[in-house]
């Protein structure tokens, strides 16, 4: 079975949420805390209007 052909239920979030990943590494590099990628990742979802919670509780 090729995962490609399939039709994923969240698939264009998905590729949205790996954009926006690339976009904040690329921008910010490596060597930075876990919480400000953290955070420049919740703005970029905000620009993007995806609604985000940050660390929430399960």
């Amino acid at each position: 079975m090729n995962a490609d052909c399939q039709d994923f239920k969240y698939k264009e979030l998905t590729e949205k949420t790996i954009k926006i990943f690339y976009r904040v590494y690329n921008k910010l590099g490596y060597g930075f805390l876990e919480k400000i990628y953290e955070n420049t990742m919740m703005i970029e979802f905000k620009k993007e209007g995806i609604p985000a919670v940050s660390e929430s509780p399960i």
